[in-house]
């Protein structure tokens, strides 16, 4: 457990790269890894998206959780597909567009978001 804690400390270390020059998608492989250092997040079925869904406290929260995310995006230079339903479900997805897959940028702001702390809805409806 210990090794997953450091290895999730050097990617909240890092900072998103420019897009422009990366050259290609991240293989099979080391999405695997970045997967292990990046808790709850699960790569989408074709491959070439990350995502995290969240059911918040109320959509005040939501709304909050939106600007916190935000806020790192524009700092990284590296936005999500964000998207809330139902009021307070948020669906976070990370991918690299301009290599149409994904890249360690995604797994750097997969990291930073599992910091945040959010309001979680606690009891089922």
């Amino acid at each position: 457990m210990r090794k997953t804690g450091l290895a999730m400390d050097i990617l909240t270390q890092k900072k998103c790269q420019p897009c422009e020059g990366i050259g290609k998608s991240i293989e099979t492989q080391m999405v695997k890894e970045f997967l292990r250092q990046t808790p709850g997040w699960t790569v989408v079925s074709d491959g070439k998206s990350i995502v995290r869904e969240y059911v918040m406290k109320n959509f005040v929260t939501a709304v909050r959780a939106i600007s916190e995310i935000a806020t790192i995006a524009e700092s990284q230079g590296h936005h999500p597909d964000i998207h809330l339903t139902s009021y307070r479900k948020l669906k976070i997805v990370l991918t690299t567009h301009a290599l149409g897959g994904l890249s360690e940028n995604d797994f750097i702001m997969a990291a930073k978001i599992n910091e945040l702390k959010f309001p979680l809805k606690t009891q089922v409806c």
